[in-house]
């Protein structure tokens, strides 16, 4: 039983989870499964395109955002146990989207980026990057923000393959962290085990496994949910158990039911049962993306387009050739990359800053976070920062380069010429290094006004510093190397008109404290203090 999509995009909810193979396709896998040996890594081995989903893991990831009916109201829950109740509701409504039978989504390859929107009836949005961090071990990383809902998500899925027999498992390891931006609460978030059952013998079925959970530490509440598997002699399939749980431990509710159909949650302190969320009479409402026209060659629905067609109309060869020749282009590249000695690093992510004193503690799992500061005062600002950091609207194409910002009152306007302008980042497949330090946000949208005005005076080009001690260099491409040098003289002379500056981490004298600016950063609460910017 293959896949099948509703007009409208989404698919089926099923109520089995069952794959029938042919006998030449039962052969197939049986000749790959029987080269393996119990708790082989299957991250490495490629399996027959007939038990492949349609789409990219970066897509699928989306199923955690389509119900928004269940995602916008949070915020507006005043009582915090409610409010955690609500996202718990909201974590469970996702699982039933899927497609039919036993399916993989595709494994994305290094670089790969997917973007998406959601439009909400209000007439606001959602917004959606990812971006595949690493491809040995596999982690997906994400962003989404409904910035008029005071809503934001962060995370990375780190997928680990295992065989066991005649079974195999997806442990899905890594956290997503849901923020709410109006109570300055965190939800921590971890997901089941997905298990493949009945791969060499019997029919092939979908299950859910193990145990996930929903951590707040603002407030001290845990949800601890078991996903349970079906057992030989007992037991049913999807269903669900557990409890919701205060800061000291105590039980205050219990959750119930099947992640597929109907799901109940009880009250121990009144002793009231009543229906949490009915997946088996719902419609989920997936994201929306660019035409395949306006997206780049590494973005996942232009990059496995001729694979997806080729597995919905069950073109086994086509679709396996197509493959192929992307899976090996990756290949090409990381040997490309070992033999110049260039390591990767992602376009749009950068490492947490976490541990002891980071700003970012505790939040160590999830590795990669989005590498832009989304810090507007306003929706709006929000809204125009977060288009600044990819492509994400039809028709959108964002402008990321900025202009250095400079002391008005040091430049006569007579010199005013053409800014200084940082480049485009590369793509990925030209296999460049990152220059920009990985503790380094990028503050997006900061030197220019959001209407694309400059904040500042632009520099004139011989205004610049060239020191070729500490060559400028612009985020994610190499420096250019340096043809000439300054004389002391000159650099005297540079000096007196215009400072070094501390944009470019070229100032180790400090500046006076005139001018000094404050602001309160709106994720850290933490007062910043800074300077009119001298270049």
């Amino acid at each position: 039983m293959d896949e099948t999509r509703r007009h409208d995009g989404s698919e089926e909810v099923t109520k089995e989870d069952e794959t029938v193979m042919d006998s030449e396709q039962g052969s197939m896998l049986s000749h790959i499964i029987s080269q393996l040996r119990p708790g082989a890594d299957l991250s490495r081995v490629t399996l027959p395109t007939f038990i492949l989903e349609p789409r990219s893991m970066l897509e699928r990831i989306t199923n955690f955002m389509a119900h928004p009916e269940e995602l916008l109201s949070i915020p507006k829950v005043d009582d915090p146990v409610k409010r955690f109740v609500a996202v718990t509701k909201f974590y469970l409504s996702g699982w039933h989207i899927k497609p039919r039978g036993v399916k993989k989504p595709l494994n994305p390859i290094l670089g790969e980026i997917f973007t998406g929107y959601w439009d909400y009836p209000d007439g606001t949005k959602g917004y959606y990057i990812a971006e595949q961090t690493s491809h040995h071990p596999p982690k997906s990383s994400y962003f989404f923000m409904a910035p008029e809902h005071n809503i934001r998500i962060d995370g990375t899925l780190k997928p680990r393959s295992k065989f066991l027999g005649n079974s195999a498992a997806s442990m899905m390891e890594g956290i997503a962290v849901l923020r709410l931006l109006n109570t300055g609460e965190r939800f921590f978030v971890t997901q089941p085990n997905m298990y493949a059952r009945g791969i060499l013998f019997g029919t092939m079925k979908y299950e859910l496994g193990d145990h996930a959970y929903i951590r707040c530490p603002e407030t001290g509440l845990v949800a601890d949910l078991e996903f349970k598997t079906k057992g030989y002699f007992s037991g049913t399939y999807n269903a669900i158990g557990g409890f919701i749980k205060d800061a000291s431990g105590k039980n205050l509710y219990e959750l119930s039911g099947l992640w597929n159909e109907e799901m109940y949650i009880k009250d121990l302190t009144t002793g009231k049962k009543e229906l949490l969320f009915d997946a088996g009479h719902t419609k989920h409402t997936p994201p929306m993306a660019r035409p395949l026209k306006e997206q780049d060659e590494r973005e996942s629905q232009r990059l496995w387009h001729d694979v997806t067609e080729a597995v919905k109309r069950r073109d086994q060869d086509v679709a396996t050739d197509a493959k192929a020749k992307i899976e090996e282009m990756q290949r090409e590249e990381a040997a490309k990359r070992n033999s110049e000695g260039v390591d990767w690093t992602p376009q749009l992510f950068r490492r947490v800053q976490g541990g002891q004193g980071g700003s970012e503690e505790g939040e160590e799992d999830l590795d990669w976070i989005i590498n832009a500061k989304v810090d507007g005062k306003t929706p709006e600002e929000k809204v125009k920062q977060i288009l600044q950091i990819y492509a994400i609207l039809p028709g959108q194409k964002p402008d990321r380069q900025f202009n250095i910002p400079s002391r008005t009152n040091s430049i006569h306007p007579a010199q005013t010429q053409q800014p200084v302008q940082v480049q485009q980042p590369m793509q990925p497949e030209q296999a460049q290094p990152a220059v920009v330090p990985q503790h380094q946000e990028q503050s997006v949208g900061f030197p220019t006004n959001f209407d694309g005005s400059t904040t500042h005076a632009p520099l004139p080009y011989r205004s610049i510093p060239n020191d070729p001690g500490n060559p400028p260099t612009v985020p994610f491409q190499k420096p250019s190397p340096q043809s000439t040098t300054i004389s002391p003289e000159h650099r005297e002379q540079i000096a007196q008109e215009l400072p070094p500056s501390k944009l470019l981490n070229s100032n180790p004298a400090p500046e006076p404290r005139s001018n000094v600016l404050r602001r309160k950063d709106s994720e850290t609460q933490e007062d910043e203090e800074f300077q009119d910017a001298q270049s």
